[in-house]
């Protein structure tokens, strides 16, 4: 595996409001290396309260494909992950997919950069 062949690409969404993940960091973010060319994760890191939360994102993640995993991604969180932030985690994860999209079609900068949930169109 090539490391130098990876792209580090955000998700962001916000949580619930009492959710311990908005009183610290304010949203929930998903950070997701990515190999540029075949989409597969290799580490997923997260803004969640604990490391027991962290390492099983990680995991949940690694080995899937950004790009075109959603719906597998998607029926593990949520028959896996039974925390207050599985929606957030969702709509974080579909907001890195878009973002990962964009940088295969050329995009750079500001609109992969932005510290806001990208919107749908």
């Amino acid at each position: 595996m090539n490391r130098t062949n990876t792209i580090y690409i955000i998700g962001i969404a916000k949580s619930q409001q009492h959710n311990p993940i908005t009183q610290q960091f304010g949203r929930l973010l998903l950070g997701f290396n990515v190999d540029k060319d075949t989409g597969i994760i290799y580490a997923c890191g997260s803004t969640v309260v604990m490391k027991s939360t962290y390492d099983f994102l990680d995991e949940l993640f690694q080995g899937h494909n950004i790009d075109t995993d959603g719906d597998l991604i998607r029926h593990e969180i949520e028959n896996r992950y039974f925390g207050a932030s599985q929606k957030a985690i969702l709509v974080a994860f579909r907001d890195a997919q878009r973002r990962f999209r964009m940088y295969r079609q050329g995009v750079r900068g500001e609109l992969l950069t932005r510290q806001d949930e990208l919107t749908s169109g």
